[in-house]
């Protein structure tokens, strides 16, 4: 479930990011925007409520986000993708797997799992 919050979250933040573009020409759009990035933070929330690490959840989020604007702002608005901005873009997303593969995910340095159950968290147990 959480991976489908975080997949609704990145689409919601990348429909506000591109509406930005086409709120320069109609200011109505800035509402779409604004509304777009509440609902994305709020999936973000539940997306840390339902108890991914926050570091592996907005390195997914902040990746996958940059990449998909990139490419649908080529697409809808005919911006240009050099090379070096591809290359850039695998580099980063390349960069999240690594974050990934690294193993930890949610344990703090005591060795304690942290975010595992969310009904315990601030409770200090």
């Amino acid at each position: 479930m959480r991976w489908l919050l975080l997949a609704c979250a990145i689409i919601c933040e990348v429909f506000a990011s591109l509406s930005l573009e086409g709120a320069i020409d109609h200011p109505w759009l800035y509402v779409v925007v604004g509304f777009g990035y509440l609902v994305s933070f709020w999936l973000f929330g539940r997306v840390l409520r339902a108890g991914m690490p926050v570091g592996t959840a907005y390195a997914i989020w902040g990746a996958v986000g940059v990449a998909l604007t990139a490419v649908l702002a080529a697409i809808i608005f005919d911006e240009y993708l050099s090379t070096t901005t591809i290359i850039g873009l695998v580099v980063v997303i390349t960069g999240v797997v690594v974050i990934n593969l690294g193993g930890g995910h949610g344990e703090t340095r005591s060795g304690a799992t942290s975010a595992s159950d969310p009904d315990d968290r601030g409770r200090g147990t």
